[in-house]
């Protein structure tokens, strides 16, 4: 039985996955941040047929210490590009090792609720110390520490999604009541560095719960919608997948491209002279023509249900991967672009999941951290 449809998902951070990639970016340097680009990234994303975008965050600026590059909050360009863009889902990454999940789960369900259900979240860390001192907390320090506050942020966020019963509002002129109480509830958390009390200040998101992404490892699998996997081989990327345990597993795939600018290799070349493009140790690289690329992802397809492409250079390779490559698969069917009027849950064949706090629901729910 054949799978169903690639789901394409492309990282649209700073000007590409090579840390000079500003070098060869067609904008002027001062553009990097305006809203006009990302606008027009994003509708590029969007026109080309990807399912979703991620956006990379962290407190603290990307680079060199010694040279430091800006970066607006991956919450705040997310909902810039939900407005913007129809059918495209936005992923932006959100660490909860210093952050309030409180706060986290408000931006996100606002998100989700301005998108109108496309939005999703990709589970960050901050292991970086100077993290801590810029949030004004207690260093986390050691792989348990780290996947603790990952694992309780996560639960915590997901809780505070359900704490509002879908029905809880009602806007019921008549009785001049907004919402039930009754439906509202409190998730009474307790770990071993915070405590929440609940519920949401903000209502159940269109989607119930935003998709949840997060490298298999770190959270319990349970508690994910799509793992973000690793592999140097499309096999190895298959197993990473049926280890993760996840509804869905997306492949890690960095990109480069022939492009009108000169060949792949001809490219990375130029900037490695400034440098190296280090990337992820266990994630595939894809170097040279769209055409291998088409092929490389049509076996993926046999192993992974997506893959996340990083681009060498977002503004050289977005285009040939909107001009030659993500029309190919859609010709052969090896992917599908996203429905308009559809949530990213449906996009994805995810099911909306009810909240654990409906009485009606509460068996359906029961064993779902092991699903």
């Amino acid at each position: 039985m054949p799978r169903p449809a690639l789901h394409l998902a492309v990282e649209i951070d700073g000007d590409g996955a090579h840390p000079a990639a500003w070098r060869r970016a067609v904008h002027s340097p001062g553009e990097l941040l305006t809203p006009r680009r990302l606008a027009r990234v994003a509708a590029a994303a969007e026109n080309a047929g990807f399912t979703l975008v991620t956006l990379e965050d962290s407190i603290l600026p990307p680079g060199p210490a010694n040279d430091p590059v800006g970066r607006i909050g991956a919450v705040e360009r997310a909902a810039f590009v939900a407005a913007s863009t129809s059918v495209l889902g936005v992923a932006p990454v959100v660490a909860t090792t210093y952050a309030e999940p409180f706060h986290v789960s408000s931006q996100l369900a606002s998100l989700d609720h301005v998108s109108s259900g496309r939005a999703a979240w990709v589970v960050g860390v901050e292991e970086d110390p100077a993290a801590a001192r810029a949030w004004g907390r207690p260093v986390v320090e050691g792989a348990d520490a780290f996947a603790r506050e990952a694992r309780d942020g996560l639960r915590v966020v997901r809780d505070l999604w359900d704490s509002w019963e879908d029905d809880a509002v009602i806007r019921s002129v008549a009785t001049s009541r907004y919402l039930d109480r009754s439906r509202l509830h409190a998730v009474d958390f307790t770990g071993e560095t915070y405590s929440v009390k609940g519920p949401s200040i903000v209502p159940r998101p269109p989607q119930g719960r935003p998709v949840v992404l997060a490298r298999p490892g770190l959270v319990p699998a349970g508690l994910v919608d799509v793992a973000l996997v690793g592999g140097a081989t499309p096999a190895e990327a298959g197993a990473a997948a049926a280890a993760a345990g996840a509804p869905l597993a997306f492949a890690e795939v960095e990109v480069a491209l022939d492009a009108p600018g000169g060949s792949a290799r001809e490219r990375i070349a130029d900037l490695e002279r400034y440098a190296p493009w280090e990337g992820g140790p266990d994630r595939l690289r894809y170097t040279g023509s769209a055409a291998g690329l088409v092929d490389l992802l049509t076996e993926l397809g046999g192993h992974v249900d997506g893959v996340r492409l990083r681009p060498l250079v977002l503004d050289e390779d977005l285009a040939v991967l909107s001009r030659l490559v993500l029309p190919e698969l859609f010709v052969r069917r090896i992917a599908a672009r996203p429905l308009p009027g559809t949530t990213l849950r449906t996009s994805l064949g995810l099911p909306r999941p009810l909240s654990r706090f409906t009485t009606d629901g509460a068996a359906a729910l029961v064993g779902e951290e092991t699903r």
